[in-house]
């Protein structure tokens, strides 16, 4: 095509995403949206056929965590967009870029309160970092630059597009697709008096602590981190979604604090004077257990910074400007650690009872962790997480998945099939519990059309475990918790993916090896004693 000549939004759209490097979308079709899907049927960029919104959202969501880009996902008005509010929500949560397009009724219908008819930008604004609402075809192309812009150069989370029906049918100039329509200027500012007053407070500091968050992730900054800390002796302790931005072996790293944090971790955080937030939130959760320690907060987000230093700028240029300083931290503090480490290790929070029947599930886990170390294992919610978080060490970002900040059931299976497609067909271990898996089983199918390397471990405790669990310890007793599952062996035969069922020690770690040489869909149902409990947080305010 030549300039001058006019194409549709919808087309304009699709060569915008090409040209920023989008290879794959999620999605589901649907009638308000059908125009530029249309437009998605003669592209290169892959569209992924998820059988329900909400699993697009979180398919789009576990390739972002995987891959280290932005996902993307798209639904119809109406319905189809709702249903990708959990997702959306999810991402938003634990500050994972997403572009999610919505279809929407077409201008003249739009609060007129007819079919599909809702305000879809004020349903998405508060899930997100901003939700564009275009007036008209060119004002599509500027806002789709806009959010491409920010999802590549500003803070980190979903950025969400309205297009109504008439718009992505108007007519647009060809060149817009290629001009400079949308002009990004985001540079974040370098706080120097901030700087210097950080500085100054680690040089005083005795017990300084590194809190790394995922933003050190998206910022490109893992080299830097792990240079600042090695030539500092700096601790280091991350969280959730951080995992892994320093190997969870490297002598420095504490691991995870908080809430299910590692003993070492939490030590740190209440013994230490000085905590040097990068890239994280510093969640309730999070902050569990610091008493009363002097607070540096360097985030890119203004808008969730904490403490008594708060620097808004990104990560990467922060450490960049500090790392030719010396801060001369007292050789006691590192040796205090180290032994807490040495005679607290994680594995204390665990009281196994290997017996042969019934299977106990963190030893399950155990064994599906220990088939399965180089692959990426994706968690849902429910009991399960807490023995995957206990016992899985996280060498690098990407590895391990699971929606902290939200934490929906039904996140792990959507999730994985983007997180397997984001990593370009890496092996994937999915471990979820019964209750979780029924949330999103449907895309059981998207898993076999794709054909893709997902093992799936089923801890099938019969039950909403972890809710009998809260209920029977500070509610007097259970209620609503027991479910009476399908046979999730003939279920996955009927979408034609391999399966097996396991109720012992020691076939839990057989049925893993196995299913992972098949580089081939397959579930594993694995029968695990209903009343096993988890350890209670220690550091949680009820």
């Amino acid at each position: 095509m030549k300039n001058g000549e006019q194409i549709t939004c919808a087309h304009a759209l699709v060569k915008v995403l090409e040209e920023n490097g989008v290879k794959l979308i999620f999605g589901h079709p649907g009638e308000q949206i059908l125009a530029f899907y249309d437009e998605l049927r003669k592209s290169p960029i892959k569209h992924v056929l998820m059988r329900h919104e909400q699993g697009a959202a979180h398919a789009a969501d576990g390739f972002a965590r995987s891959s280290g880009k932005f996902g993307v996902c798209v639904a119809t008005a109406g319905p189809g967009a709702l249903n990708l509010v959990m997702g959306v929500a999810t991402s938003y949560k634990d500050s994972v870029p997403l572009l999610v397009l919505t279809g929407d009724v077409s201008t003249k219908e739009r609060g007129l309160n007819g079919f599909q008819d809702i305000d879809l930008c004020g349903v998405f604004e508060p899930i997100t970092l901003k939700s564009l609402c275009p007036q008209n075809a060119q004002d599509a192309i500027i806002k789709l630059k806009e959010a491409l812009f920010l999802l590549q150069n500003g803070p980190t989370g979903p950025i969400h597009i309205n297009l109504p029906k008439d718009i992505l049918l108007n007519h647009v100039n060809f060149e817009i697709i290629s001009s400079k329509s949308f002009k990004g200027d985001y540079k974040p500012p370098i706080k120097k008096t901030e700087i210097r007053k950080c500085i100054e407070l680690l040089k005083k500091s005795e017990k300084p602590l590194i809190f790394a968050g995922s933003g050190l992730i998206w910022s490109g900054a893992l080299k830097e981190i792990k240079r600042f800390i090695e030539k500092n002796d700096f601790p280091l302790a991350t969280t959730y979604p951080a995992r892994g931005v320093l190997e969870e072996d490297h002598p420095l790293c504490l691991g995870l604090m908080g809430t299910r944090g590692t003993p070492a971790a939490n030590f740190a955080g209440e013994n230490c004077d000085l905590i040097l937030g990068l890239g994280c939130r510093f969640s309730e959760r999070s902050m569990a257990p610091l008493r009363n320690p002097k607070i540096v907060h360097v985030n890119i987000d203004p808008s969730v910074l904490k403490g008594d230093l708060k620097i808004g700028m990104d990560v990467k240029i922060f450490l960049n400007e500090i790392l030719d300083f010396d801060f001369n931290i007292k050789s006691s503090w590192s040796h205090e650690l180290n032994e807490y480490s040495r005679k607290h290790p994680s594995e204390n929070f665990i009281d196994f009872k290997y017996l042969d029947s019934p299977l106990k599930p963190q030893q399950a886990i155990n064994e599906i962790i220990n088939a399965s170390k180089d692959a990426i294992i994706v968690n849902d919610a429910g009991t399960h997480t807490t023995w995957v978080t206990l016992y899985r060490k996280v060498l690098k970002p990407g590895t391990l998945l699971f929606s902290g900040g939200f934490g929906p059931m039904g996140y792990g299976l959507p999730a994985s099939i983007g997180a397997c497609l984001g990593s370009e067909n890496e092996s994937t271990v999915l471990i979820n519990g019964d209750g979780g898996f029924q949330m999103n089983i449907q895309e059981l199918a998207t898993l076999h059309e794709k054909n893709l390397p997902i093992v799936i471990c089923i801890i099938n405790n019969h039950s909403l475990g972890i809710i009998r669990q809260w209920q029977e310890t500070y509610y007097g007793g259970s209620y609503q918790i027991e479910l009476k599952n399908p046979d999730f062996v003939e279920l996955a035969g009927s979408y034609n993916i391999q399966s097996t069922r396991v109720n012992s020690a020691g076939d839990v770690f057989k049925a893993v090896e196995k299913a992972m040489k098949t580089k081939k869909p397959f579930l594993i149902d694995i029968d695990v004693d209903p009343k096993e409990n988890i350890p209670l947080p220690k550091i949680h305010d009820l």
